[in-house]
């Protein structure tokens, strides 16, 4: 399994992945990374919060962003540079999170892609956006 190429990525071309934030998602994310911070493991503290209810981890999402770019565009192969995040608004349970990754720049000589990068809710409100730089797989 074999990620596109620098030659095989145009300006424009995107990909997504989609998937409805559960309970065991944050749970499981909390547990592995360590942050258990209450706003998104204690229904008790959470409805006093600005959100009315725990949300997921914003970096939870921002893994969404990451499978699109290891498994779809430009796929397996593919080496992480930079990310920069910004956190527009809140995912909760039941909520379905659509990630997306759309090709800005392509740079042949250094072999590096620049990504306009986001996560959308089913109202299509942006959740996450930002932008990410990477390196495709070589031929």
């Amino acid at each position: 399994m074999k990620g596109k190429t620098i030659t095989e990525i145009q300006v424009g071309d995107f990909d997504e992945f989609s998937k409805t934030i559960s309970e065991s998602d944050i749970y499981l994310f909390a547990g592995i990374t360590g942050d258990l911070n209450p706003a998104h493991i204690n229904e008790a503290y959470a409805k006093n919060t600005f959100f009315k209810g725990r949300i997921a981890h914003g970096m939870l999402l921002a893994g969404f962003i990451s499978s699109v770019i290891g498994m779809k565009l430009p796929g397996p192969g593919t080496i992480y540079i930079k990310q920069d995040l910004v956190f527009k608004g809140p995912a909760k349970i039941g909520d379905t999170v659509t990630a997306r990754v759309e090709v800005l720049d392509v740079n042949l000589e250094k072999n590096r892609v620049r990504l306009k990068t986001s996560c959308i809710n089913e109202e299509g409100k942006e959740l996450v956006g930002g932008e990410a730089l990477i390196s495709p797989p070589k031929a």
